[in-house]
């Protein structure tokens, strides 16, 4: 069933519409008649009274013998929306706003009668937006089926685009629709998803990313549900960015495992929103500027947009760009200009200028159009370069038409996207915005703004589609409460490298292990729940045969049993685990140790991964450095921590539901040495195992 009635309606009808003054029934009616909607408009109350100067009707049914309605607003009493969704159902309305509030966000009671008034519909083959929802907008059409008060404003005037707006909030949502109308950003389609009972963000984002002329969507939401779609809309060439509610940890369940707390439910949104190729952000005001150069830089998908050149008249707005741009690495970098760029450059910019990037031309340059239209030109023709941050400072009267008339010629001619920044009051050059947006350029008023909508840009450019294999599931027959020792047992069983070792029966028998592992071993406290064994004195290393007794009563004494296993050699400690979320199963890759969360460096990526992702993964920390060696030391085996992350992927594929495996450290010896998995710990939910 199509959404499209949601902002391209054929006829509206208001359900419980009003005429007193003021009224929520009332506003969408004088907003769809004051912003030239041209569709039907059809009041329904019960007692057939005018509204806003048009007839009403008793029923949907009743108004539909007039003309075609395609789209209902119920705006009743929370009990009498069930009846309503079956007047629009016999009227063969596909599509109900239910603005109505009283229900899930209320309690059980409302939430109870929300499951009903969406069991009534499917049944009845009606799609619900809402309830407690605002209402939705197409700009193109002038449909204003909402009751927002921002459209009561004098002087709101709708702002048309190629962007869509989904947002899960009604009141923050129109609230930054106003600021991306006051800004000039224009968005055809509008929508506020409210409960989402029936209809989500991610599907209202995938109708709209259909729609012909749709450039991308932005979207704030409090919960995701269904990722999987939002991925789809950025494979079909519509990028998508969101402001996700909800990074504090407040309320989180606290995790037993390092694994279960470093792959906390932000990291994961990240894991998962990173997976789909949509770009975070962190607040409205770079969500708008994220939309800027969504609708006004030429789609970059599929090239390169990291290497960046900074052309400037401050050497002050330079250096803060240079900052800006090496704190979004991977995904931006200072560009090397070439020696001929460099070469010609020194013919134009003067010797109290800079021609090395950041590039300051200087006003001299820039008071002759025609020589900053070369420097430009030279910038842009240069194989290194992606992009091109222009920083300006208190522009005023013409110097804004040559800025802007060089700078689209350059983006025009090379194709190279080009990043304004204008920092300077706005009374300097009141229609300075207006005539950059109007020739395409987006304009920010510092550069750490402008820098930061280039790297969601670069992100949005890089975003590819990549089928993985579904992970190969391997029957691990886990059970709860299973010690290391077993536990290492079956990762060994499917080839994941663990120490040579085994469990002491007694004194006698440890030194036997002691001697079995090599002579010189580490001994550990098996204990059932005992998860941190070093902790709690746990572990003893470096035991000889000798000191083997002792070292085995003690750890006896703990309550369990005694594992013997041998003493691997110094190398760099690395952390692999997975744990289930609502979004799916995560592998966790990083820096390993005692002080694994106190470090907390770590990359998160929903399964199935590949090795490709690993890679990524492991450069995402400091483990890329340790690996590499550092302070003189040689390289670790890299491969081999990658197979074996890759081995655990597998072996994670076939645990249960909730559960959750931690391997740390998983020590990385010299290249060509492999790994060993030195601890292991799994935690399975009380009915899962055999």
């Amino acid at each position: 069933m199509s959404l499209r009635p949601l902002w391209d309606a054929a006829g509206v009808a208001v359900v419980g519409a009003s005429d007193r003054p003021g009224a929520v029934g009332r506003l969408p009616v004088e907003f769809l008649r004051r912003y030239g909607y041209a569709g039907g408009i059809y009041p329904v109350r019960p007692d057939g009274a005018p509204v806003c100067g048009l007839p009403s009707s008793a029923s949907v049914v009743e108004a539909r013998r007039a003309g075609p309605v395609d789209l209902a607003m119920v705006m009743v009493a929370a009990d009498k929306v069930v009846g309503a969704v079956r007047d629009c159902a016999a009227a063969g309305v596909p599509v109900v706003i239910v603005c109505s509030s009283g229900f899930a966000e209320t309690g059980d009671a409302g939430a109870a009668l929300q499951d009903e008034v969406v069991e009534t519909a499917r049944e009845l083959g009606v799609r619900v937006l809402g309830p407690n929802c605002i209402g939705t907008v197409g700009t193109g059409s002038g449909q204003v089926s909402s009751f927002s008060p921002l459209f009561s404003g004098e002087s709101t005037e709708l702002v048309a685009g190629g962007l869509g707006f989904v947002s899960q909030s009604g009141a923050l949502g129109y609230g930054a629709v106003s600021l991306a109308f006051q800004r000039g950003l224009g968005l055809g389609w509008v929508v506020n998803t409210g409960n989402e009972a029936d209809l989500g963000a991610a599907e209202v984002i995938a109708a709209i990313a259909r729609e012909p002329g749709c450039t991308g969507i932005l979207g704030y939401a409090e919960s995701l549900a269904d990722v999987g779609a939002l991925a789809r809309v950025v494979a079909s060439g519509v990028p998508v960015a969101l402001l996700k509610a909800g990074r504090s940890e407040a309320g989180a369940r606290a995790a037993a495992s390092h694994t279960g707390a470093l792959a906390a439910g932000d990291r994961i949104v990240d894991a998962a929103l990173r997976r789909a190729g949509v770009v975070r952000v962190d607040d409205i005001e770079e969500l708008l500027d994220v939309g800027d150069v969504m609708s006004l830089v030429p789609s970059a998908r599929g090239r390169q947009v990291r290497r960046v050149a900074v052309v400037t008249t401050s050497g002050g707005s330079g250096i803060l760009a240079a900052d800006a741009i090496d704190s979004q690495g991977p995904h931006l970098e200072l560009a090397a200009l070439s020696q001929s760029t460099l070469a010609a450059l020194e013919e134009i910019v003067p010797a109290f200028g800079s021609t090395a990037n950041p590039v300051d031309v200087t006003a001299s340059v820039m008071s002759n159009p025609a020589l900053f239209d070369r420097a430009l030109g030279v910038i842009a023709e240069d194989e290194g370069v992606d992009a091109i941050v222009a920083c300006f400072c208190v522009l005023t009267g013409t110097d804004v038409d040559d800025v802007v008339s060089a700078l689209a010629r350059v983006r025009e001619t090379s194709g190279v996207p080009v990043v304004v920044v204008r920092t300077g009051a706005d009374h300097l050059a009141p229609d300075a915005g207006a005539t950059m947006r109007a020739a395409g350029l987006p304009a920010y008023p510092t550069p750490e703004r402008g820098v930061q909508a280039l790297a969601a840009l670069s992100r949005m450019a890089a975003s590819e589609h990549r089928d993985r294999a579904p992970a190969r599931v391997v029957d691990v027959r886990m059970t709860a409460g299973m010690g290391e020792d077993a536990l290492k047992q079956t990762l060994a069983r499917h080839g994941l490298p663990v120490p040579v070792g085994r469990i002491a029966l007694d004194r006698d028998d440890a030194v036997a292990a002691v001697a079995e592992a090599g002579g010189r071993a580490v001994l550990k406290a098996v204990v059932p729940g005992l998860l941190h064994k070093s902790d709690a004195g746990g572990v003893v290393l470096d035991v000889t045969p000798e000191g083997a007794p002792e070292v085995f009563d003690r750890l006896l004494a703990m309550g369990g049993h005694v594992l013997a296993e041998e003493l691997v050699p110094g190398g760099v400690e690395a952390l692999v685990g997975t744990t289930d979320s609502p979004l799916g199963r995560v592998l966790t890759v990083g820096v390993g140790g005692v002080l694994t969360e106190v470090v907390a460096d770590v990359a998160l990526r929903l399964l199935p991964v590949d090795r490709q992702d690993v890679e990524e993964m492991l450069d995402e920390t400091r483990l890329a450095r340790l690996l590499a060696g550092v302070r003189g030391g040689g390289a670790a085996d890299r491969d081999a921590l990658v197979d074996t992350v890759l081995a655990v992927a597998e072996v994670a594929a076939g645990l249960p539901p909730g559960a959750e495996l931690d391997l740390n450290p998983v020590t990385v010896l010299a290249r060509g040495r492999g790994v060993r998995i030195l601890d292991a710990a799994l935690a399975l939910p009380e009915d899962a195992g055999d």
